[in-house]
């Protein structure tokens, strides 16, 4: 696939993720992730967010969706800019989520690195403020 077609990809299935606020995992399984995935997130798995962290295997890579569903809603998620070259994208934006627990909200940048592959994704990395999410996470 060409890098536009890897962009329309991604802004459709970022459509569908802000549009559901969250409930359109299955689209992401289906037509973006790949049968193989690196799947990385920056906190690596640290308190209070254990289930952003790395995955090597698609089946193990629902554990991501779950645990984020579980403790927290999507308020919004808009990415509005994209970069593309070869079988890269980078896409630039913004979300916030309210924390179920405390019922604070994290507002923070958002950056999602992608490779492709075939028309799938192949690798994937998500950077993010840290601090404000750990922070929506303290009573």
């Amino acid at each position: 696939m060409s890098s536009e077609a890897n962009v329309q990809l991604l802004k459709e299935a970022y459509r569908q993720w802000n549009d559901s606020r969250g409930a359109s995992v299955d689209y992401w399984f289906d037509k973006v992730i790949g049968p193989q995935i690196k799947f990385d997130s920056i906190p690596r798995g640290a308190e209070p967010v254990p289930f952003a962290k790395r995955y090597d295997d698609r089946t193990a890579l629902r554990g991501y969706f779950d645990g984020l569903l579980a403790d927290w809603s999507m308020q919004y998620y808009t990415m509005n800019e994209y970069v593309a070259q070869g079988d890269t994208v980078v896409a630039l934006g913004e979300c916030a989520w309210t924390n179920k627990k405390t019922k604070k909200v994290a507002k923070t940048p958002k950056v999602d690195f992608w490779r492709f592959k075939d028309g799938k994704a192949v690798e994937f990395h998500e950077y993010f403020d840290t601090a404000c999410v750990y922070g929506a996470t303290i009573p």
